[in-house]
C-alpha cells in the first residue's frame, strides 16, 4: 500500500511532500484547511505515504451501517458530540492506555470558513504532554506540508501565533473556506 499510495499521490496527482512526518509514538496532529470532504481521503492517502497509522475520532454517526466498519478500519473512533461529555479527557485518557497513539484532527471544527481555531487540540496536547504536528492541504500548491513537532508552552497566544503563521496562505479545496486569521 505504501508504494501504491506514494505512485497514486506523486505520480497520478502530481502533488508534493514538504517536510517528514516525525519518527513519534504519541502526538496531536492538526490538519488544515478542512474545507471540503475530500480532505478526508487526501488524509488517508497522506497516512499511507508518510507510512505512519494515524488515528482520528468522528461524530457517532458516521460510524453506523453501512459504512462504519470503514471508518473503524481506517483508524476512527466515534464520539457522541450530543452529550455534555469531556472530549479533550476522554482523548487523553487513550494517550495514557495506548503506547502508539496518534491523533489527527481539523481543529477548525467544520469544513465551513472560520477566522478562530478551535482550542481543544492544544488542551489535550498538553494535557497528554504529546507535541503537536501541524499539516497543511494546500491546493492552490497541490502540496502537503509537515512541520517539525513543538510541545504547547504556558503562553497560548503565543503558541497560536505559531500555528497561525505556518497556516498563512495555505489554500484549501474550497479556496473561500481556508482558514485565515
Amino acid at each position: 500500500m505504501h508504494r501504491l499510495s506514494k505512485f497514486i499521490y506523486f505520480r497520478i496527482l502530481g502533488w508534493k511532500l514538504n517536510g517528514f512526518f516525525p519518527d513519534l509514538d504519541k502526538c496531536v496532529v492538526i490538519v488544515v484547511p478542512h474545507t471540503h470532504w475530500l480532505d478526508f481521503f487526501l488524509g488517508l492517502l497522506v497516512r499511507k505515504v508518510v507510512n505512519q497509522e494515524i488515528n482520528y475520532i468522528g461524530k457517532k454517526s458516521l460510524f453506523k451501517p453501512p459504512f462504519g466498519w470503514f471508518f473503524r478500519w481506517t483508524g476512527g473512533a466515534p464520539v457522541d458530540r450530543s452529550k455534555s461529555s469531556n472530549t479533550v479527557d476522554g482523548v487523553v485518557q487513550i494517550f495514557n492506555e495506548r503506547t502508539i497513539f496518534r491523533f489527527a484532527l481539523a481543529p477548525e471544527g467544520t469544513r465551513k470558513k472560520v477566522d478562530k481555531l478551535r482550542t481543544g487540540f492544544y488542551h489535550i496536547a498538553q494535557k497528554a504532554k504529546v507535541p503537536i504536528v501541524m499539516v497543511a492541504f494546500d491546493f492552490g500548491k497541490k502540496e502537503v506540508k509537515i512541520s517539525e513537532p513543538f510541545h504547547p508552552t504556558e503562553n497560548m497566544e503565543q503558541d497560536f501565533e505559531k500555528i497561525h503563521e505556518f497556516y498563512r496562505g495555505v489554500l484549501g479545496r474550497v479556496p473561500e473556506y481556508s482558514f485565515s486569521d
